[in-house]
């Protein structure tokens, strides 16, 4: 394992919001080298680096920036809705390292032209919302952000957006939809944002742990960033540990650290474990098999999943699958923004069948239910919220199918003993 330490190192200063001390620290480095550059320098810059989404989707960041294109109006936005359970650390890097996300903001609205950026901050945060808005005025005073950047031509603004507390507005055109003042709802793509998104204009929509890496590449350069971690997917990367560990919290890591390197930075695994669930709610679950598993966005689909947000859940052998289950599909009945029938239905069978089944009043039949519901569901929800939920239910009745048939059977014995 690396002891490389670039947003962490950040998130060491005493006054995050010290503008002075984060200077200081090397901050605002990769913007000063970045406006020495074109904007398609830059782009081809982060393209090199190979930097992908920190979000979820893994989505080449270059690429995305490349494929702006049409009208001169461009907006930038921040996702900063983090919404997945198990996952908090977009908050860490606004709470810690918010200049850092400042910077790299700037640098992307230099690369692709944006005049105007947003942080759409989960509705949960409100603190992040005032210290951030704090940060930006000391960047527009400092001359990092506003008119006439560090004295150059280039121009940028940026305000707060505080969400609603919707899970689904994690999905960038959701987002975009709340940011105009809509119902948080996904709409189709083609158009994607970067053609057509806010009120229109091409839009960028990228996570805040993508956006506070990049001044990395700008500072190091991007072969150093390239060079870190796995090849098919480099440099670091931000791990939210929970559940059954020592020392629950964030960590930074190189990509393709393992499950178990990462359980032993975080102190070791309280008791035997039973299941690690990788990605947030919307990831598979996994027996002790994952512990030798890569953590980057290559190997995680070789093994079935995705290394989505970077959220790892631990789970011991105290912990009942069949609950985990009802948590879960509870989870996503609560969160469906009921937009198309086969989410807003799918979702509230699949929790009405799961709470049977904790309850102890469950039925054999309905694993059987349960997967062809799912089946329907990915083929015909509008949304990657409704399609994800195979994950999370196939693999809990795929490796743990057998502990949840015995949670069924023992809870009709101990009816038909008490009758």
């Amino acid at each position: 394992m690396s002891n490389i330490q670039y947003i962490t190192g950040f998130a060491t200063l005493e006054n995050p919001l010290d503008i002075d001390s984060f200077v200081t620290k090397g901050g605002f480095s990769g913007l000063h080298s970045a406006l020495a550059m074109t904007p398609t320098e830059v782009i081809s810059e982060v393209k090199h680096s190979d930097l992908r989404g920190r979000g979820g989707a893994g989505f080449p960041t270059g690429l995305k920036w490349e494929s702006v294109a049409g009208d001169d109006e461009r907006y930038l936005v921040c996702n900063a809705d983090e919404g997945e359970p198990g996952t908090f650390k977009d908050r860490f890097v606004l709470e810690h390292a918010p200049f850092l996300v400042l910077e790299g903001m700037a640098i992307a609205a230099y690369a692709t032209g944006a005049q105007t950026g947003y942080v759409y901050v989960r509705g949960e945060y409100p603190h992040v919302v005032a210290s951030l808005s704090s940060a930006i005025a000391s960047a527009v005073k400092a001359g990092y952000l506003g008119e006439h950047i560090l004295g150059s031509n280039f121009s940028f603004n940026v305000e707060v957006r505080k969400g609603g507390g919707s899970y689904v507005v994690g999905d960038e055109t959701a987002l975009l939809n709340s940011l105009m003042g809509n119902r948080g709802y996904p709409f189709l793509k083609p158009p994607f944002p970067t053609e057509k998104g806010l009120w229109g204009k091409p839009t960028i929509v990228n996570n805040v742990e993508t956006l506070a890496y990049v001044p990395y590449i700008f500072t190091h350069g991007a072969e150093a960033f390239a060079s870190i971690g796995s090849p098919d997917s480099p440099g670091l990367k931000l791990f939210s540990i929970s559940g059954h560990i020592a020392h629950p919290g964030v960590y930074e890591f190189p990509m393709g650290t393992t499950v178990r390197e990462l359980a032993a930075a975080a102190g070791g695994i309280l008791g035997n474990l039973k299941a690690v669930q990788i990605g947030g709610t919307a990831g598979p679950i996994f027996d002790t098999a994952a512990l030798d598993y890569p953590l980057d966005f290559a190997s995680m689909r070789k093994a079935g999943g995705a290394l989505g947000s970077g959220a790892l859940v631990f789970m011991n052998t105290t912990v009942n699958m069949a609950h985990v289950l009802e948590v879960t599909m509870r989870f996503f009945a609560e969160e469906s923004c009921g937009q198309c029938f086969p989410c807003r239905y799918g979702t509230r069978q699949l929790a009405f069948m799961t709470n049977k089944i904790a309850l102890g009043q469950g039925k054999l039949e309905y694993l059987d239910l349960m997967r062809d519901t799912t089946h329907v569901m990915v083929g015909a929800s509008f949304c990657p919220f409704g399609q994800s939920i195979a994950f999370p239910l196939e693999s809990l009745l795929d490796r743990f199918g057998d502990e949840i048939v015995s949670f069924i059977k023992q809870q009709e014995f101990l009816k038909e003993a008490a009758v």
